[in-house]
């Protein structure tokens, strides 16, 4: 309200048309928001929040927001160190840290920093392999990140994010990576299948040697695989007495 007054005070005291020059030359500048002003053409100073005057046709003012801004980078069609074609598109995650080198060093700071993470992010894939490029993405987003924030800190910009959103490929390398993967699986059931028949292979050999070396332990054995099979009473069973109990009649002499 103290404003209002003020420009009612003013139009009572200088006219009308002083009243209108002071109106139109009001900007009103935001919290999230700073002002570059300029004085015939020359830059004069920082704007912060608030209602500034800005004196027509001798001044000018540039706002500037600061808050941080998602940029989605389109597709990019970029080729990898094993020469495999990609499209890859991304997310970055930056913020205006000094308004007046925004304004001053750099044309259009948001086209600017989107066409850098396009080339930057196309040459960071061109020097690592498909499976880097598919297993290492936090760590070659960071690369990206790193790069465009050392060129872009010089415009006034700090990147503090890029992320790797979408890494397509063409349908023959999907299929190929496929099969690759279906191969490696059954290459890891072979050894797991063949790691369990040496394992089951020594097993029986020290049953075998433990069997071997006691007395009677072949013949207690085999009473206990009788037991097993004699709960099934439609199985047949063909007893063979074990080699120890012929041994034991070898030496028998009837009186």
């Amino acid at each position: 309200m103290e404003i209002f007054g003020f420009l009612f005070a003013l139009a009572g005291t200088f006219g009308f048309p002083l009243f209108i020059l002071v109106i139109i030359s009001i900007r009103q500048v935001n919290q999230y928001e700073r002002g570059v002003k300029f004085t015939m053409g020359r830059f004069t100073h920082m704007v912060n929040p608030g209602w500034r005057l800005v004196i027509p046709i001798f001044q000018s003012m540039k706002k500037v927001d600061l808050r941080l801004k998602a940029v989605d980078v389109p597709a990019q069609d970029a080729i990898t160190k094993d020469n495999i074609s990609a499209k890859i598109n991304a997310v970055i995650y930056y913020k205006v840290i000094d308004s007046s080198k925004a304004v001053l060093e750099v044309e259009n700071f948001s086209y600017a920093v989107l066409q850098l993470a396009q080339t930057t992010m196309r040459n960071i894939v061109g020097e690592v392999t498909l499976d880097e490029l598919l297993s290492q993405r936090m760590v070659i987003s960071d690369k990206i990140e790193k790069i465009v924030d050392e060129a872009t800190i010089n415009w006034g910009v700090e990147v503090t994010a890029v992320e790797l959103k979408d890494i397509n490929l063409p349908p023959d390398m999907i299929r190929t990576i496929a099969k690759q993967a279906e191969a490696e699986r059954e290459r890891r059931a072979v050894i797991i299948n063949s790691e369990g028949e040496v394992a089951a292979a020594e097993n029986l050999a020290k049953a075998a040697g433990i069997l071997s070396n006691s007395t009677g332990a072949l013949h207690l054995r085999t009473l206990n695989s009788i037991n097993d099979i004699s709960s099934d009473q439609s199985n047949t069973i063909v007893f063979t007495l074990p080699l120890e109990i012929l041994k034991g009649f070898a030496g028998y002499k009837q009186p």
